[in-house]
């Protein structure tokens, strides 16, 4: 690295932190079976696996983005790359259901003070003109490494069990806290407030977590039971007064002036949709290539690392494009691409394994339009935004992603358990390939719709 530029230091440096918070959304997918062999009596606890890391991950980061700008980017980077270290070797240790998805908490919120921060510490590195290709790096790292998750977490729990999906994060966290401690420059905003509205984030939390627990209750409960209404009616009131507080409260977690903006807007809402998408595709796909087709763990993962691949080689060259044709039309094709994909498995997938013929061709197209979407929705959330904005945008744009993330999955997951109640068990896949294609669609509509660069004027009213 002796040659490299400080900016591309800095960059691959944060970009190690979030490779390891964005691979352990998706890597413990492949291991959900050895979870339920491991404690076969708590099945539906084992879904918070996926749900409490998404959701605390969000609400963890209404409050890092804020944490990083007051406290200083470089201490929050490094404080919660300790804690993620931390909640992985306890994950490793979990001796039952409970405690792993406690442990994966502690995971998530130590990714949560990391992730803004990590962006905040990169953008200033960078001169206005490049600042687009480093983000388009950044959301590419995270992306990719979240769609290859099942490919190394595959590979880990065949050969050395469970375990080691969590204890892989530990060695590559010591060496970035020892780099990071030497490398990175504090910065702060000096005009951020030291207060955080712990209770708006409370407030946030609450009504996810609540709305998450109907939809993966809701086989067992119904969709119109009085417990699955009267718990959504406490999700809907708490999110409320959330907002409400968001614009009563002096220093708020979430700074909805940020919506003046419309490309804050466009790339919260894509991001949201697409991340719904995107992460119960990887949870349906795997559990299709070990239910369906019979493959282990290790060739499941293997199975899909042509998608996360050729969104590699696509995510970089996207960014660039955006830059010069805009935002909304690259998510666009991206979205268009997954989309028609999708589509095309679940008509043409059978209950036979069918690989090269089929499912490689057909995930490696997915993927292209994967690299197209997922870096530059990411870059599309901060592109414009002035410096004291980057870790609040940043965060907004993360934590839409992973309410996204959580709620899909938990649709999904519910799908799946419902439809193997039936008669015909292989139903729950194709709605839920279904339900992917059309909100990646709804992604790309909603960039080309809303993403617009902001006049001079918006960008007074949202600072």
């Amino acid at each position: 690295m002796s040659g490299w530029s400080r900016g591309a230091k800095v960059l691959a440096l944060t970009s190690i932190g979030v490779m390891l918070v964005s691979l352990d959304i998706s890597i413990v997918n492949v291991a959900f079976g050895s979870f339920v062999k491991e404690w076969p009596e708590s099945r539906r606890t084992l879904t918070w696996v996926f749900s409490a890391y998404n959701i605390a991950y969000a609400a963890g980061l209404l409050t890092a983005g804020r944490l990083a700008d007051a406290f200083g980017r470089k201490r929050a980077f490094l404080s919660g790359l300790t804690i993620f270290m931390i909640g992985s070797l306890l994950c490793a240790l979990a001796p039952s259901a409970l405690l792993l998805v406690c442990a994966r908490i502690i995971q998530a919120l130590g990714g949560a003070i990391l992730t803004p921060a990590s962006l905040a510490l990169v953008l200033p590195e960078f001169p206005v003109e490049r600042r687009s290709a480093a983000i388009g790096i950044w959301g590419a790292v995270g992306g990719v490494s979240a769609a290859s998750g099942p490919t190394l977490g595959g590979y880990l729990v065949d050969n050395f069990g469970w375990h080691s999906v969590f204890l892989v994060n530990v060695p590559l966290c010591i060496i970035a806290l020892a780099i990071g401690a030497k490398l990175l420059h504090e910065s702060r905003d000096e005009t951020a407030p030291r207060t955080v509205d712990y209770l708006g984030a409370i407030l946030a939390v609450g009504g996810v977590a609540l709305l998450t627990l109907v939809i993966v209750q809701s086989d067992e409960w119904g969709w119109v039971s009085a417990r699955s209404l009267g718990i959504f009616a406490i999700s809907a009131f708490l999110m409320f007064v959330f907002l409400r507080r968001c614009n009563t409260v002096a220093h708020p977690v979430l700074d909805l002036r940020l919506f003046k903006l419309p490309f804050v807007t466009a790339a919260a809402i894509s991001g949201f949709v697409f991340t719904m998408g995107f992460f119960s595709m990887i949870f349906v796909n795997v559990q299709w290539l070990q239910l369906v087709w019979g493959y282990s763990p290790s060739l499941s993962g293997l199975a899909g690392s042509p998608g996360p691949f050729a969104a590699a080689l696509i995510a970089a060259p996207a960014g660039r494009l955006a830059q010069r044709v805009g935002h909304g039309r690259v998510v666009a094709v991206g979205a268009i691409i997954m989309s028609t994909g999708i589509l095309y498995m679940n008509y043409q997938i059978t209950p036979t394994p069918h690989y090269w013929d089929f499912y490689f061709p057909t995930i490696t197209y997915i993927g292209i339009g994967v690299g197209f979407c997922i870096a530059t929705i990411t870059s599309s959330a901060t592109a414009y935004l002035p410096q004291p904005r980057f870790a609040m945008g940043s965060a907004l744009n993360n934590t839409a992603r992973q309410i996204g993330a959580a709620l899909g999955v938990a649709l999904v997951s519910s799908m799946l358990v419902a439809a193997s109640k039936t008669r015909d068990p292989l139903r729950g896949f194709h709605h839920a390939w279904i339900f992917i294609s059309v909100a990646v669609a709804i992604a790309g509509a909603t960039m080309v719709v809303l993403f617009r660069r902001p006049t001079v004027e918006q960008l007074i009213a949202a600072t």
